[in-house]
């Protein structure tokens, strides 16, 4: 029962916190007003990805929290949580896409550090964070090419 209850927690911080924040910041007229790539996908995608993604965070986090991993692993893992929830506000609430391309290019570099440790010792945890890396590089160059043509 507790690790049920740990893990309902870490779902409620992540997906939680995800949809708040998607609420918050939702994309508006200034978004809509952007020129954006021919590879810009149609905006009822992003909801059904994330939600997807932030199982897998919450469960990867979970899974290191219970596993005692309280050093590198779960700093970085909740240094990308921070970053992934700061690009929102940076990109639609700051309409700064360029510290937004910042933020994210941050956060995939970041993920990319907690892949490699994670292969080391938690392999099935670093091949399920995997999804979350292309999505996020998916993603920076749709950041990178906005601010480009803008």
């Amino acid at each position: 029962m507790k690790k049920l209850t740990s893990f309902l927690l870490f779902v409620l911080l992540v997906v939680g916190g995800g949809i708040m924040i998607g609420i918050l910041t939702a994309p508006g007229d200034w978004y809509a007003a952007l020129q954006k790539p021919v590879f810009n996908p149609p905006n009822w995608i992003f909801a059904p990805v994330w939600t997807l993604l932030y199982l897998a965070i919450a469960y990867s986090g979970w899974r290191l929290w219970t596993d005692g991993h309280r050093g590198v692993l779960m700093r970085l893992w909740g240094l990308q949580l921070g970053l992934n929830f700061l690009w929102s506000p940076a990109f639609f609430a700051a309409q700064m896409p360029m510290l937004a391309l910042a933020v994210i290019l941050c956060l995939l570099l970041t993920l990319l550090l907690l892949v490699r440790l994670l292969w080391r010792s938690e392999r099935l945890l670093a091949l399920l964070n995997l999804p979350y890396v292309a999505w996020v590089a998916f993603a920076t160059a749709l950041n990178a090419a906005i601010v480009f043509l803008n």
